[in-house]
């Protein structure tokens, strides 16, 4: 797990928009992107959209045109990575 993940899990104890994230995490959109596509193909987050009570299978191809409205929480399989480093 990077440095970057690992912040971004920080944050992700509670449903978050993704905006938030930028704003927590410091990192670029197109980073914190690439970092989150990282984290749901491992099982580390789950991805909510249109609403933060909804949850939205992660697929690679459709993720970038709706990221930036989606909610993400870690999983139980992320928090426990975390909380091992």
């Amino acid at each position: 797990m990077t440095d970057p993940e690992f912040d971004i899990l920080d944050e992700l104890y509670f449903v978050t928009p993704f905006r938030d994230l930028v704003q927590r995490t410091k990192l670029s959109p197109t980073a914190l992107e690439q970092h989150l596509r990282e984290l749901l193909e491992q099982g580390y987050v789950k991805c909510f959209y249109p609403d933060p009570d909804t949850e939205q299978a992660y697929e690679s191809t459709s993720f970038g045109a709706i990221v930036r409205d989606c909610y993400f929480l870690a999983t139980k399989a992320g928090l426990l990575e975390h909380n091992s480093r």
